[in-house]
């Protein structure tokens, strides 16, 4: 969907740095052809990064859970800030530590120098802090940051209105500072990264995708394509059967933590924007189902089956993510199609008269307007491939 792009960014990343903060920018950008290069200081590439997932789960202040793990693909020793468009600097505990690490903050100047963009969220504006270039700059960040933006000589801003997490939308861009208070902004965040280095997004109709989930829906699977698809200008929903508007369904992180199938933990908590009752299928392009133990439910719902049978009668493009294919399976419109399907989803699949071959076990494939990921692995084929059916382009 990219034309090939000769940009590049760099993440600095950590253990316990926010699982969403780092995961969206780095999928997004990857599936326009950027190239990321993640790098965390005294580890190597190929070494994995803890990551936490940061919400509100009830109590005075955020739960900090597991997250997924992050594998490094580059090596920080190496790091030349000169041959790069952008940094990325997630949340995240990790920050506190990075802020008294001197090549750290030598590279954070060089960007300032340079001024070439610098994105921070939640805790990370630490690092500006201590780099010494808030002075005057308007910024934002979680709110126990906001003496420290302030000692540090910055002007505090704070988004007006915000009275839970779904309330957040903003972003702050001052000069070649652009800050936000988390994942919970990301929309406006990655409108802000993609200009900033000089993507151009076009269209061919205002997109709009509906992705429909439940409880144990997998984290990233949900959010990633949701959180990549608004930072392209796409109007995306979320629904549940059983679910309305402001409520949550309580997210899965399936990884690979060394046993024959993957781990569960708990994940965030993924917020229903759009209600059920107000869906109708002529306003969207595209639905999507994304994988995690939601499918199991949701394959049981009569209204969901029918819902996707009536995309497919109507030409519209379906999707869907790792478990989510159980559902596109029941709905009967995998018959004779090619399909990426993980080694749990394959049987299913191919009872269904989907055809999953070697070549394409992994990854993700488009078939007509049906595209198909394995997991979350293959999230960035996924993004990619889909804005492209979408008809949706980016070049620099």
């Amino acid at each position: 969907m990219a034309s090939i792009a000769q940009k590049s960014a760099l993440i600095i990343c950590g253990d316990y740095m926010e699982d969403y903060e780092v995961m969206v920018p780095y999928v997004l950008l990857q599936s326009l052809g950027v190239r990321v290069d993640c790098v965390s200081p005294n580890k190597r590439p190929g070494d994995k990064c803890f990551t936490a997932v940061h919400d509100f789960m009830g109590f005075e202040l955020y739960t900090e859970l597991p997250g997924h793990f992050f594998t490094l693909n580059s090596d920080f020793n190496l790091v030349k800030p000169e041959s790069y468009d952008a940094l990325i600097v997630p949340g995240g505990r990790f920050t506190e530590l990075l802020s008294d690490d001197d090549k750290v903050l030598k590279i954070v100047n060089i960007f300032a120098e340079a001024d070439k963009p610098i994105f921070t969220s939640c805790h990370s504006q630490i690092l500006l802090a201590a780099a010494g270039i808030l002075k005057s700059k308007k910024c934002t960040a979680f709110t126990s940051l906001k003496p420290v933006i302030e000692l540090a000589g910055g002007v505090w801003w704070e988004e007006p209105g915000v009275s839970s997490v779904r309330d957040i939308t903003a972003t702050v861009k001052d000069g070649n500072l652009i800050s936000s208070i988390g994942w919970p902004g990301h929309g406006e965040y990655l409108k802000l990264l993609l200009h900033s280095i000089g993507a151009k997004v076009s269209r061919t109709r205002e997109n709009s995708v509906l992705f429909i989930c439940a409880d144990y829906v997998e984290d990233y699977e949900i959010n990633v394509p949701f959180r990549a698809l608004q930072g392209l200008g796409c109007r995306v929903d979320a629904v549940s059967p059983t679910k309305t508007v402001a409520e949550t369904c309580v997210t899965a992180i399936h990884d690979d933590e060394g046993g024959q199938i993957c781990s569960e933990k708990r994940g965030h908590n993924f917020y229903v924007n759009a209600n059920w009752s107000d869906v109708c299928v002529d306003k969207y392009d595209c639905i999507v189902f994304p994988g995690g133990r939601s499918p199991e439910l949701l394959v049981s719902d009569e209204k969901v089956i029918s819902l996707v049978k009536e995309f497919a009668e109507k030409g519209k493009v379906i999707a869907g993510i790792g478990q989510g294919q159980w559902v596109l399976a029941a709905a009967g419109v995998l018959k004779g199609k090619k399909c990426a399907s993980s080694r749990g989803m394959k049987v299913i699949v191919k009872l269904a008269g989907g055809e999953v071959g070697e070549s394409i076990e992994e990854g993700c494939v488009s078939h007509g307007k049906l595209v198909t990921a394995t997991g979350w692995l293959a999230l960035t084929d996924f993004v990619s491939q889909l804005s492209g059916v979408l008809g949706l382009s980016v070049v620099f």
